[in-house]
């Protein structure tokens, strides 16, 4: 592929399609927009009046609710832009029916199979955790309930626990695409590090976030050397003993994939030791809480990721009107900025639309969940975070992964990212391809390990 086992780093990043600022938004075929509904042509055949009833499961207590109780917000907006219009094809209303994620991986099936066969949901939409997408992926297949994941991102849904999906599809991000986006900033920022810290949550996310950025960085910045690994168990809330042991390896630059609530008492801990002012500082979902979550003290110029997946002033308004109106509208409804959950849930409603609106052109009537299904296979849209795609393969959505640096700015109470250095990466240039081997421990992992060069310079 690159034709050498070594590049110019400088070449490599180009080739990779890195933009830094406000970059433009690559253009291609309007096919939808998700805006308030305009009016249309009338739907063909007989559309039922009942309700379509869907099922919306997200943390809406606890810990995790800091990052993942917008997904909620976000899924409503649409709901009622949608039934404003009239509804679903102009008749269906859609009926959404809540569930918390927060009452763990058991109860969670419970719920998923409840909300099915007793609330009589059609569709399913949501899920933060990638432990509870892993255990509730194969359970919708099982159900035979169209499912469309806004999170719970890891890889290893659709590379080994459903290689060949048919009812589940996936909005957000790969997981890996996290870690290497992150991996990247990093080398474009700062290629003078060598020594890196780790600190990540004990679970399938932050190993996924550890792995793909080592492999990437390995290729990126091939003489740097990991000096600490720090594991704190999910919401933990004492972050002490790895702030020392991490200030102890005194290394040049912290990568963290603390997320939520973990991730505020983590940063606010780590200011009483002045860790910001002793090494660089590089994250892969900082930013990715509600944006007022984030106190003033923030440490500034640091690399505050967003899952790769959104953030609200990006892209800016004058060059994306559809994330303006969709940022307008949210806060109206809310009285808050949204982050990338509710973007995504927000996005999951109008790709279902778009799929019913054009499964009913070709068929007449309500589609059946065949129909929905071959038009959600392939489908494009505009979203507010930009272009997204569903593979047909593998159902998993795909959209530019994103990143930034915090600063203060004064339109807002909160830092935000630096709307002049957004970090832009086609996503095509950072997951593994149709049809790659889906090895250990990722497709995505095996293909940058093998096909990657090593950069120099």
């Amino acid at each position: 592929m690159w034709g050498r086992q070594e590049v110019n780093r400088r070449d490599f990043l180009r080739a990779l399609g890195l933009s830094v600022g406000v970059a433009t938004v690559g253009r291609g075929a309007t096919l939808a927009v998700p805006m308030p509904t305009v009016a249309q042509a009338p739907p063909k055949g007989k559309i039922p009046s009942k309700p379509l009833r869907v099922g919306h499961m997200t943390f809406f207590t606890g810990p995790g609710a800091v990052l993942a109780a917008p997904s909620y917000k976000g899924h409503l907006l649409a709901a009622e832009e949608i039934n404003a219009a009239g509804g679903l094809l102009g008749k269906r209303l859609i009926e959404t029916v809540p569930a918390d994620e927060a009452a763990g991986t058991d109860a969670n099936v419970e719920a998923l199979q409840r909300l099915k066969r007793l609330e009589g949901i059609e569709v399913f939409t949501g899920v933060i955790s990638s432990g509870n997408a892993l255990v509730l992926g194969p359970v919708a297949e099982e159900l035979k309930l169209l499912t469309l994941f806004t999170d719970g991102c890891t890889d290893l849904l659709f590379d080994r626990v459903l290689p060949t999906p048919k009812y589940v599809f996936r909005v957000t991000n790969l997981q890996s695409a996290d870690g290497v986006t992150c991996a990247v900033a990093v080398a474009q920022t700062w290629p003078e590090v060598r020594k890196i810290a780790h600190l990540h949550p004990d679970y399938s996310y932050g190993r996924n976030a550890f792995d793909h950025f080592t492999v990437a960085i390995e290729k990126l910045l091939p003489h740097t050397e990991v000096v600490f690994q720090g594991w704190p168990k999910l919401f933990t809330t004492d972050f002490t003993p790895y702030i020392t042991k991490v200030m102890a390896a005194r290394p040049h630059l912290l990568v963290s994939s603390l997320w939520g609530s973990d991730y505020v008492a983590f940063y606010k801990q780590a200011l009483r030791y002045g860790l910001f002012d002793k090494m660089k500082f590089a994250s892969t979902i900082a930013f990715g809480v509600a944006p007022h979550a984030i106190g003033s003290d923030h440490p500034t110029g640091v690399i505050a990721g967003v899952h790769a997946n959104y953030y609200f002033t990006y892209p800016p308004g004058n060059m994306w009107p559809v994330n303006k109106g969709f940022v307008e509208r949210f806060y109206k409804r809310w009285q808050e900025y949204p982050n990338f959950e509710a973007e995504g849930a927000y996005t999951a409603l109008y790709l279902l639309k778009t799929a019913i609106e054009r499964a009913n052109k070709l068929v007449g009537g309500w589609p059946d969940d065949e129909a929905i299904i071959a038009e959600l296979e392939g489908l494009s849209m505009v979203a507010p975070a930009g272009y997204i795609y569903i593979r047909p393969d593998n159902h998993q959505a795909y959209k530019d992964a994103v990143t930034g640096f915090a600063m203060k700015y004064p339109d807002y109470p909160f830092p935000i990212l630096d709307p002049q250095r957004m970090i832009t990466i086609p996503i095509r240039n950072v997951t593994a391809p149709p049809g790659w081997p889906k090895k250990e421990p990722t497709a995505t992992y095996t293909w940058i390990q093998e096909t990657w060069p090593k950069a120099y310079g």
